[in-house]
């Protein structure tokens, strides 16, 4: 099984991140594939962001020239083109946000995200509403620090997300959500401090895209995710 993972922006660091982490989820037998968008946004705070993310994300799916693939794992947490991927490919696409917001209504009554800077917060919230899992979050809480910040200094983001995560519990959070791709691997270094699960959407996409392409599932095609339309599209600017 060959699951292709794309970066929501276009700074390759991150992207290799987010493979380290889909690769540690990966089961025997499947292969991780990252993808970084060749333009667009080098870190996606904030709707502008998002809509390019969006666009950037799909041009790179419909431009693949690699290895065929078995599903895609869409890694930015936020709306940054899920429903418009579904339409284009043929394999099953898992967003992180839906990923781990399902997971974690598993595994607790109330789950809350935290994520990077407070400016995500209405990305984070719309894009649950809209995959259905918004009733059960208690809160969307930001630790103040931006997704290239993550990286730069492990022991002040696991500070930040500490605090952010203890307002999630007071909250009523049950579980935590990592609300961010570029925070992969916190969850196994804070989940006891905080004593509640830790989903990270990364490791969450793998096992459910996993899982989707072993019962042979796919999107459905009937209604809202029906293949696009025949007709002229315009990618880019137009020559000249």
């Amino acid at each position: 099984m060959r699951i292709v993972v794309t970066n929501c922006n276009t700074t390759p660091e991150m992207t290799e991140e987010i493979v380290r982490g889909a690769r540690s989820a990966a089961g025997p037998g499947t292969t991780v594939a990252g993808l970084t968008p060749a333009w667009g946004p080098e870190s996606a705070e904030g709707w502008l962001d998002s809509h390019l993310s969006a666009a950037a994300v799909l041009d790179a799916l419909r431009t693949y020239g690699g290895p065929a693939y078995d599903a895609v794992v869409l890694a930015g947490f936020g709306e940054h083109g899920r429903e418009g991927v579904r339409e284009l490919v043929d394999v099953p696409v898992v967003d992180i946000t839906e990923a781990a917001a399902h997971l974690a209504c598993l595994l607790g009554r109330r789950y809350g995200v935290v994520t990077t800077l407070d400016r995500s917060r209405g990305l984070i919230e719309d894009s649950l509403e809209t995959a259905g899992v918004a009733r059960n979050c208690a809160a969307v809480v930001g630790t103040g620090l931006g997704v290239l910040d993550l990286a730069a200094d492990p022991a002040r983001t696991e500070s930040a997300f500490l605090a952010a995560a203890e307002r999630a519990r007071d909250a009523g959070a049950e579980v935590l959500v990592l609300g961010c791709a570029g925070m992969t691997g916190l969850e196994r270094t804070v989940g006891e401090k905080l004593g509640l699960p830790v989903v990270d959407g990364v490791g969450a996409a793998v096992k459910l895209a996993e899982s989707l392409v072993g019962l042979g599932l796919t999107t459905s095609r009937a209604g809202g995710y029906a293949k696009p339309l025949p007709k002229a599209r315009a990618w880019g600017r137009p020559p000249g």
